[in-house]
């Protein structure tokens, strides 16, 4: 017998005097999930590559929400050297995170790209990036009150299987498999973060979430990549002029992400995602399906292990 999906109700309540951190957070989803946590009273931190492109979200901003608390800070995820000074900045004012949105990312760029590291871009940039910054920030986290992190993900999440042998797609790239191990990854740190917290007493609740099909910057090619945007960004405009009832507007978009992160009654370790067609479009909030691989303790582990060791960068035992 097939269910309808629960309707999950959204009501944002007052964050004055709360932190949140979004990770490109000046346009798309990111631009939008800022707008909203500071019209709730909070302040918000937009760390994001390009400090010009940040001031001009602002004044945006502040034209719908003149008292908005918003700062600026330096962040590619595409480089663990400015991951950690990023952390590190954050450390040493010490005051406590209430919310970590792991949002930015890139989108498949259509030849191979490598960050500063040399991870495969999408795997390093939205995966390894956010897992290194996430475990930096942790002890400001398990210093606020009730902290929460969200991993925003994505429908092409719902990959088979993770190459732990060849997560960097060294031996064959494929621009939108690429993307969806990545997205993959994120919801597979999500629940585990979560699952850590709970056995370590950490105090942090940790879900996850994907917009749907939502008009963001990714499909119109802007993220990391410059110049002309991909085929696929291409054929992604054009259906939103086609076929628009299938696309959600930001203000939509945002919303399984703003119930993961400021619900009463989100969960940790769940995954939110828009009450429509396969999960695509039609707006509200309700459960999203998990993927196979996401309910593996041992693959979980596998994948923790892994970027741990690909960043350097360690979470408590």
């Amino acid at each position: 017998m097939v269910t309808n999906p629960p309707d999950l109700s959204l009501v944002v309540p007052d964050l004055s005097g709360r932190l949140a951190v979004v990770t490109g957070a000046n346009s798309g989803l990111g631009f939008g999930l800022a707008r909203r946590l500071a019209a709730a009273g909070a302040d918000v931190v937009m760390a994001i590559r390009n400090r010009a492109k940040g001031e001009a979200a602002i004044n945006k901003i502040r034209a719908d929400v003149p008292d908005a608390k918003l700062t600026i800070r330096q962040l590619d995820l595409a480089s663990l050297k400015s991951v950690v000074a990023l952390g590190e900045e954050l450390m040493a004012e010490g005051r406590p995170v209430d919310v970590l949105i792991n949002n930015a990312g890139v989108m498949t760029p259509p030849r191979r790209e490598q960050t500063d590291d040399g991870f495969e871009l999408q795997f390093g940039a939205n995966h390894l990036g956010h897992f290194a910054l996430t475990a930096l920030l942790l002890p400001l986290l398990r210093a606020a009150e009730s902290a929460r992190v969200v991993s925003v993900s994505s429908l092409a999440a719902g990959q088979s299987n993770i190459d732990f042998d060849d997560p960097n797609a060294q031996r064959g790239y494929k621009p939108m498999h690429s993307y969806g191990i990545a997205k993959l990854a994120q919801l597979m740190f999500a629940v585990e973060l979560n699952r850590r917290s709970e056995a370590g007493g950490w105090g942090v609740l940790s879900n996850a979430a994907h917009p749907g099909l939502s008009k963001t910057n990714l499909l119109s090619g802007e993220s990391f990549i410059r110049g002309r945007p991909t085929l696929g960004a291409r054929l992604a405009r054009l259906s939103w002029r086609l076929v628009p009832f299938m696309w959600l507007d930001i203000d939509e978009g945002i919303k399984p992400t703003l119930y993961a992160a400021v619900s009463a009654d989100a969960h940790g370790g769940a995954y939110y995602g828009p009450r429509g067609l396969y999960e695509s479009a039609g707006g509200g909030v309700t459960l999203a399906k998990m993927p196979k691989m996401v309910r593996s303790m041992a693959d979980s582990e596998r994948l923790w292990q892994l970027s741990e060791h690909q960043t350097g960068v360690s979470f408590p035992p």
